[in-house]
């Protein structure tokens, strides 16, 4: 009697365990991603306690990043979202019934926990599960579907509130992520990617501190490529609207911009994969680098909705081709020994630069304009476009 190898994972059969997980999850945040501020401002707080509120959720991430790697580490991926979804039911009770400011802050920067565990769950399964001629494609599906997902949330979330109020989007959120939850039990794991959920042994997962020491190099090299992403895409969803209102354009006309350039954004995910996984990662991150630098070099020149809207769509193309970079950097960067603690290291990388981006920005608009500001954010585009030229290996 012989054994059969198991079939190959394709990408229709992640569809259901995968993919769908990571849209309900996406559709939950984007319910809660507009009204955070209009929480904090219903209990009283300014437009710049409000702001720091809603930015606890990406702290947030930084702080849980390495400690959710190790999480994953020891009780496999699925375990970890399912905690990371227990732990997020706390958080947006807390928020929606929040009393005050601080409570609401705390629950916030609970979510951004949770994220950050579900996100690096789903990571590292997906790499240890998939075959590397395939990786791309599907990490770039896994990012597209999550994007996906926070397009259709505000408008999921905008239904809630008729009847909820602002609570309403937090409960879409709840529902959404044990929805998610519910999907994963329920639909058994692709043939053949069993061991990808498997809980570790410290031998196998390598320890924290000792993987981070060890692949510390790649950390100051390409992981400061993958910062350099991050810090530019976080810009993005920060300058078309300040700019738009510059230009005198109302919240409609600014939506509807925004929306058409998201729209292009969200087709490109599976293109962009294939050709990473047929040509090498190097000719997506590159272009994506360069394009959206360039889109930022020609937005303070946009006069008019019109011209707005064509850089808009320009920078959304860019960022759309870069669909799931990081992760498939950091999935070809991980090794054997230690992935999800490596993982927790990458994606802590990344989450520095989405902070820092919109920092950047406030703080150049600050002690200049918003237009030197937006120029300051392409050269940082540029560096990003030589160093992952420089970085990326060359296999990649």
């Amino acid at each position: 009697m012989t054994d059969t190898a198991p079939a190959p994972v394709t990408l229709r059969a992640l569809a259901a365990p995968v993919f769908l997980p990571s849209l309900l999850f996406g559709i939950g945040q984007g319910a809660i991603a507009p009204v955070v501020v209009v929480s904090a401002r219903d209990l009283g707080a300014s437009i710049a306690v409000a702001g720091l509120i809603a930015a606890l959720a990406g702290f947030g991430n930084i702080i849980a990043d390495v400690p959710a790697g190790a999480l994953a580490a020891r009780l496999g991926e699925r375990r970890t979202m399912i905690a990371a979804t227990v732990a997020l039911a706390g958080a947006l009770v807390m928020c929606a019934l929040a009393p005050s400011l601080w409570l609401l802050g705390v629950g916030i920067t609970l979510t951004g926990f949770a994220r950050a565990a579900w996100g690096l769950a789903r990571h590292t399964y997906v790499t240890e599960a998939v075959p590397y001629e395939l990786r791309a494609r599907a990490l770039s599906t896994l990012g597209g579907t999550q994007r996906i997902g926070m397009f259709i949330g505000p408008f999921v979330g905008a239904a809630a509130m008729t009847w909820a109020g602002t609570e309403g989007a937090y409960w879409v959120h709840l529902v959404t992520a044990v929805a998610a939850v519910g999907v994963l039990l329920a639909v058994p794991s692709p043939p053949g990617a069993d061991e990808a959920d498997r809980p570790k042994s410290k031998a196998e997962h390598g320890g924290t501190l000792k993987v981070l020491r060890e692949h510390f190099p790649t950390f100051r090299t390409l992981g400061v490529g993958a910062m350099l992403v991050g810090a530019l895409r976080s810009v993005r969803p920060v300058v078309i609207p300040l700019w738009a209102e510059y230009l005198g354009l109302d919240p409609a006309a600014t939506s509807i911009v925004f929306g058409l350039a998201s729209a292009i954004d969200m087709a490109m995910f599976y293109p962009a994969g294939k050709i990473m996984d047929r040509y090498g990662r190097v000719w997506v991150a590159v272009p994506c680098m360069l394009v959206m630098a360039v889109s930022l070099f020609l937005l303070p020149l946009t006069h008019n909705a019109g011209t707005l809207l064509a850089v808009a769509m320009l920078m959304g193309f860019g960022n759309g081709i870069g669909s799931g970079i990081i992760m498939t950097l950091g999935a070809d960067a991980s090794p054997d020994v230690g992935r999800a603690n490596f993982l927790g290291g990458w994606r802590l990388c990344s989450d520095l630069g989405n902070a820092g981006g919109p920092l950047l920005v406030s703080g150049i608009a600050a002690v200049a304009t918003l237009g030197p500001a937006i120029l300051a954010m392409g050269v940082v585009g540029m560096a990003g476009a030589g160093a992952l030229a420089k970085w990326i290996p060359r296999r990649s």
